[in-house]
C-alpha cells in the first residue's frame, strides 16, 4: 500500500456523521428546545482545517453554523435546515504570541480555561463573564463583560486583533489577521469583532489581546486582577418583601449604580447582580464581589448592601438555597477574603443550569439607566407573584454595568452601549416541552408589559438603551412581540449598523453565514433566515 499523506491528512478536519455515538451531544447546545440535523459535524484542530471545512460547505451549497462553546440562546446555530456545523470546541489555546506582542485564545477555549492560563503563567486577565463554560468565540464577538468591566471594561476594549476564516465572492474560503492598527487594511473586519456578535462575518479561529497603550513585558500587557476580593451572597424572604419591599429593593440597586458609574472611581471597585426569582423560589439572591485592595473595601461593600437594603424592611439570611443560576452559598453570608481566581473558579462553576442537560429556556435583555420607575417594579411584582406557571427557575437577573464601559465611545468599538448603568435579563428555564407555551408566555408577557409604553422592548429613551447582542431574542424581529416600529437591528446595535452593513459587504459579500439576526448585506430587506 502507499503511504498516506500526511500533509494531506493534517488539514483535513475530523467529521461526526449520524451513525456515530457523539452527533446527539454535537448538534444541539445549552438549550434544549433547539436541536440541529445536520450531514455532518466538523471537528476541526486548526485555522487552516477549519478553512477547508468552510470551503467544502460552500462548494457543496451546504448551510453550515458555528459553535464555540453552545451558548446561543435562540436557534442559530441549531436550526433545522443547517447541513453543516462547525464545532471549534478542539481550538481551545490559550498562549503568548511574540508576532503580535499579544495574548491568542483561541476560539473554542472556555473561560475558565482562559482565566486560569492567563492568570497562572503571566498575572493578567480579560474581564470577561462568570459562566466557566461559555466559549471565547460568541462571547468576545458580542462584547462580552463580567465583574471586573467596571475596573476595566469589555472584553474587546482589550482587543488587539482577530483571525477569520472568510469567504469570497468566488466561494473561495480564506484566512485572514485583521488589527486595530489604523495603518490595516483590514481594520474594519477586527473593528466588527467588537461587539458585532457571532455568525455575520465569518469564523473566528482565534483572538490577540494586548490592551490599548500597552506594549514590553507580557505581563503589562493586559489587565491585573485583584489578589483577594470580598465576596458576598445573601438572600431576602419573599414573605417578608411584599410590593413596596421588591420596589425599595430594584430601585436601590438601580440608583445606586447609576450614581457610581464613572470611570476610574473607587465605586467601580464593586460589582454584583441582584437575582430576582419567582416568589415560588422562597427568596431573592444578592451576590457582590469587591476588589479587597481599594482603600476601605469593606466599608465600601457594607454602605453598599445598607444602601440597597434601606426601606425593604427584610433582615438578609444566608443564601442557603438556590437564587438566579447559582447554587446556594450560605458560607458568603459574611463577607469572606479570597483570592481572585478562586473566587471565579467557586462562583463560575456554582452554576447548575449550566450542567443540566435536559434544560429548556427563554431569555430576553435590556440595557438600564437610572433609576427603574416604580411603575416597572410593580409590573415585575404582579409577575413574580403570578400563580402561573409558578416556576421557581423564572427571574430577572439585573446586573452591574458602568464604570470603565462607560469611557469608551460608541463608535470606538461596535458595542454601542456606552452610558448604561446596569443590564437586565428576563429568562425563565423548565426541563419538559409541555411546559414551554406557560414558560414563553411568562417571559414575553414580563417583559412587554415593563416595555408597554415603547412597544414592548427596551427601545433607547431615559431608562433603556436597547438589547444585548450576546443574549439574543427572535422576538424583536417579530412585529406581533416588539410594536416599537424599530428593527432588532436598531436595539442592538443603533448607529452602528450601516458601518457593521459595509463590513458585510466586503468580508461575506455571498452572506454565507448567516442566521435569523444576522447582520444583513446593505439593501437587503430583512427576509426570514
Amino acid at each position: 500500500m502507499p503511504p498516506v499523506n500526511s500533509a494531506s491528512r493534517a488539514e483535513r478536519p475530523r467529521t461526526v456523521t449520524p451513525d456515530d455515538g457523539r452527533f446527539l451531544t454535537l448538534t444541539s447546545g445549552m438549550n434544549q428546545r433547539y436541536r440541529a440535523d445536520p450531514e455532518v459535524v466538523y471537528l476541526p484542530e486548526s485555522a487552516e482545517q477549519v478553512r477547508v471545512a468552510v470551503e467544502e460547505s460552500v462548494t457543496a451549497s451546504k448551510r453550515l453554523s458555528v459553535r464555540s462553546g453552545g451558548h446561543c440562546f435562540e436557534d442559530f446555530v441549531d436550526r433545522p435546515e443547517i447541513e453543516a456545523v462547525i464545532d471549534l470546541s478542539a481550538m481551545n489555546g490559550v498562549y503568548f504570541d511574540p508576532g503580535h506582542e499579544a495574548f491568542a485564545v483561541e476560539a473554542g477555549a472556555r473561560l475558565l480555561d482562559v482565566y486560569e492560563r492567563l492568570y497562572l503563567d503571566w498575572g493578567v486577565t480579560l474581564p470577561g463573564g462568570l459562566c466557566y463554560s461559555v466559549g471565547a468565540g460568541g462571547h468576545v464577538a458580542g462584547g462580552g463583560y463580567g465583574l471586573l468591566s467596571r475596573q476595566h471594561g469589555l472584553t474587546v476594549d482589550h482587543l488587539y486583533g482577530v483571525e477569520v476564516v472568510v469567504v469570497d465572492a468566488d466561494g473561495r474560503a480564506r484566512v485572514v489577521t485583521a488589527t486595530r492598527e489604523p495603518t490595516d487594511p483590514n481594520r474594519e473586519l477586527w473593528w466588527a469583532h467588537t461587539g458585532g456578535g457571532g455568525g455575520n462575518f465569518g469564523i473566528v479561529t482565534r483572538y490577540l489581546f494586548r490592551s490599548v497603550g500597552a506594549t514590553g513585558d507580557p505581563r503589562r500587557l493586559l489587565p491585573t486582577p485583584p489578589d483577594e476580593v470580598l465576596l458576598s451572597a445573601v438572600s431576602l424572604p419573599w414573605r417578608e418583601l411584599g410590593r413596596e419591599g421588591l420596589t425599595a429593593l430594584l430601585g436601590n440597586f438601580t440608583a445606586w449604580h447609576a450614581e457610581h458609574s464613572e470611570p476610574r472611581t473607587r465605586e467601580t471597585a464593586l460589582a454584583g447582580m441582584l437575582m430576582l426569582n419567582h416568589a415560588s423560589n422562597g427568596h431573592v439572591g444578592m451576590l457582590t464581589q469587591v476588589d479587597a485592595g481599594v482603600d476601605g473595601a469593606a466599608d465600601l461593600l457594607r454602605n453598599y448592601l445598607d444602601r440597597v437594603l434601606d426601606g425593604t424592611g427584610v433582615t438578609p439570611r444566608p443564601m442557603n438555597d438556590a437564587a438566579g443560576e447559582f447554587g446556594p452559598m450560605p458560607e458568603l453570608a459574611e463577607p469572606r477574603r479570597l483570592p481572585w481566581l478562586r473566587a471565579t473558579r467557586m462562583i463560575g462553576t456554582n452554576t447548575p443550569f449550566l450542567t443540566d442537560p435536559t434544560l429548556r429556556a427563554e431569555h430576553k435583555s435590556a440595557y438600564g439607566r437610572h433609576r427603574v420607575p416604580a411603575s416597572r417594579a410593580s409590573v415585575l411584582y404582579d409577575h413574580l407573584t403570578a400563580r402561573t406557571p409558578n416556576n421557581p427557575n423564572s427571574m430577572l437577573v439585573v446586573m452591574s454595568y458602568g464604570g470603565a464601559i462607560n469611557g469608551v465611545g460608541t463608535s470606538e468599538t461596535a458595542s454601542v452601549q456606552r452610558d448604561s448603568h446596569y443590564k437586565l435579563l428576563y429568562q425563565a428555564f423548565w426541563q419538559h416541552e409541555a411546559e414551554d407555551e406557560d414558560n414563553i408566555a411568562w417571559v414575553r408577557s414580563l417583559y412587554e408589559h415593563t416595555y408597554a409604553d415603547s412597544g414592548g422592548v427596551p427601545v433607547p429613551d431615559e431608562f433603556s438603551d436597547g438589547c444585548y447582542v450576546n443574549y439574543p431574542d427572535a422576538d424583536l424581529h417579530d412585529e406581533r412581540h416588539n410594536r416599537s416600529g424599530k428593527r432588532w437591528h436598531d436595539l442592538y446595535y443603533k448607529d452602528n449598523y450601516p458601518r457593521l452593513q459595509r463590513a458585510k459587504a466586503r468580508w461575506d459579500p455571498s452572506d454565507v453565514f448567516r442566521h435569523p439576526q444576522s447582520v444583513r448585506l446593505p439593501g437587503d430587506t430583512d427576509y426570514e433566515r
